[in-house]
């Protein structure tokens, strides 16, 4: 955190009394809109200064006029996983807090604490919800909707969803309590980098499980060797079962890092399987 300046060491926050509850209810409500304003220009920006604002005027007023310089500082670019954005929330209205009763405090540490968070809690975010719990919720959803189930797509929001709001939740109520304290304890001991890791391993280990269990791809082709069938897709799962599923996942993705829009390629796709239909290869 080298590129923070401050004016005075950020103590833990106070404990939480019943307006600090009820202001971090009314942002924990705000930040589920946090991407609906999202542009451009300052990305999540709009959505994180609504978020705020009850913190800000909570503990300045409105009719101070550094509620005004509050509301402006707020809107500096922010773009972060949105499950992880309650965190930086919490941090930011206890720092506001501090501010609020502490004019010695230079208020450019609400801003740098905010860019030093949002490209490790997004690393996190993205390799555990969008990488992990999304694949895995989508999966068992998928699985029960082939069966003709209706519960899949319910299954498929609860997985998702029920450790999302629960992440939100305690991690609004965890950056207000500890503010500064927890991002210099995972600074310190490359808390961050083992935890990318993990979530890595974990992610890759889905997206491997989902390869083999969803990707469908079964070669039709026979020939007849002196009176012999030979099946080339038998001979195919004796080498390696599921090698034609991982040979198209991997050239999809070597067609996606060579530029490819994922539209071109699905037209591929469909392009392939109904000339592979007609001819008698699929």
């Amino acid at each position: 955190m080298s590129n923070m300046n401050v004016a005075q060491p950020v103590q833990k926050a106070d404990a939480i009394d019943q307006l600090d509850k009820q202001v971090l209810r009314d942002i924990f409500m705000r930040s589920n809109t946090l991407e609906l304003s999202f542009n451009y220009e300052k990305m999540q920006a709009l959505g994180f200064c609504y978020s705020i604002t009850p913190a800000l005027k909570a503990y300045y007023g409105e009719d101070d006029p550094r509620f005004t310089d509050a509301l402006e500082r707020n809107m500096a670019l922010f773009n972060i996983t949105p499950a992880m954005s309650p965190f930086v929330l919490g941090v930011a209205a206890s720092l506001e807090k501090e501010a609020s009763k502490n004019p010695e405090m230079e208020n450019t540490i609400v801003n740098n604490i905010k860019s030093s968070l949002m490209a490790p809690l997004s690393g996190i975010g993205d390799s555990f919800f969008w990488g992990t719990f999304r694949i895995i919720a989508g999966g068992i959803g998928i699985s029960m909707a082939q069966q003709g189930s209706i519960m899949g797509m319910l299954m498929f929001l609860l997985l998702f969803n029920i450790p999302n709001f629960v992440t939100r939740w305690f991690g609004l109520n965890l950056g207000f309590k500890l503010g500064t304290k927890l991002i210099d304890q995972m600074a310190s001991g490359n808390v961050m980098d083992r935890i990318n890791k993990i979530f890595g391993i974990v992610g890759l280990m889905c997206v491997g499980g989902m390869t083999a269990t969803m990707v469908k791809l079964n070669l039709a082709t026979e020939i007849e060797i002196s009176g012999a069938v030979v099946n080339f897709q038998n001979i195919l799962d004796q080498i390696l079962p599921n090698l034609l599923p991982l040979g198209a996942t991997l050239l999809c993705y070597r067609l996606i890092q060579k530029g490819y829009s994922v539209n071109k390629i699905l037209v591929g796709i469909i392009l392939f399987g109904i000339a592979g239909k007609a001819i008698g290869l699929l």
